[in-house]
């Protein structure tokens, strides 16, 4: 948990790269803290996608993952779990929330990061439902818009 013992949520809307290509550095910034992830889709095609785009995320480096679903897979052996269900089989302080995933406001994660694109008005919206709701509540929100660059901006 964070220090104030409840979870940060930070909210990064995609407005220039995929998902998947945005996804990399954050949770290599993850790791580098000692974090273990929970990536979280109910889209199978995501799940895919984001398992093959961290496999060629950067040559100098390696993130390590894997698919809940995946044949013959320790889950709790996994870094980077990536899943359907926001089961937290790998004991990740994070989870990443994509394509409308949901997540309990006071789940037990130092931070939910919810990763939406500028166009998927679904997505978006229950993105902005996750911020009151956290907002509401009392806990750290944060806003990051993506800059023509493809990096961070923190708005609002």
């Amino acid at each position: 948990m964070s220090e104030t013992g409840k979870p940060e949520w930070w909210f990064y809307h995609l407005k220039r790269t995929t998902l998947e290509q945005a996804a990399g550095p954050l949770l290599e910034k993850c790791l580098e803290r000692g974090w273990r992830v929970l990536a979280v889709s109910p889209d199978i095609r995501r799940r895919g996608a984001l398992d093959q785009a961290l496999w060629k995320y950067d040559d100098q480096s390696f993130l390590p993952h894997g698919q809940a679903e995946a044949a013959g897979l320790d889950p709790a052996r996994q870094p980077i779990l990536i899943a359907e269900k926001s089961d937290n089989l790998n004991e990740a302080a994070v989870a990443l929330l994509m394509d409308g995933a949901d997540m309990a406001i006071h789940a037990p994660y130092e931070r939910c990061m919810v990763m939406f694109d500028d166009g998927d008005m679904p997505v978006r919206n229950k993105a902005r439902q996750l911020y009151k709701s956290a907002s509401d509540a009392g806990l750290t929100t944060r806003y990051f818009q993506q800059t023509e660059q493809g990096g961070w901006k923190e708005a609002g």
